[in-house]
């Protein structure tokens, strides 16, 4: 891979990186900040469902900065974009669609064909 590709997605990764990291931050102080006391229970029943839906959301995100995180290491190692079950490139258009993945397409169909065929 080119250096200045490279660069771009190190650029990418840490540009996504501090974006979520800012989101968790908000979701943080929004929920120690909120002591609201609602007398009806339907509306004190929607402030927990948004707040659980949004923990499920930071949850999510909170795996998505791991995975950014072991590809800004493998940009440092030099392993970044090289499938880790085939040992092949990763094409760029992948990389670019998800930048975070660690297999090449065909690597990552086929894991999904045995996955899909164990059910699991």
């Amino acid at each position: 891979m080119k250096k200045e590709d490279i660069e771009y997605f190190k650029t990418l990764l840490n540009s996504r990186l501090q974006e979520l990291v800012d989101h968790g931050d908000d979701t943080v102080s929004g929920m120690i900040t909120q002591k609201e006391n609602f007398p009806d229970p339907t509306d004190r029943a929607s402030l927990e469902a948004n707040r659980n839906f949004m923990l499920r959301i930071r949850d999510r995100e909170h795996k998505l900065i791991k995975k950014i995180k072991k590809a800004l290491n493998r940009i440092e190692k030099g392993t970044f974009g090289i499938c880790e079950s085939c040992g092949e490139e990763i094409s760029l258009k992948r990389l670019k669609a998800r930048a975070v993945t660690t297999q090449c397409i065909d690597c990552k169909v086929k894991e999904e064909a045995q996955e899909k065929a164990l059910g699991l």
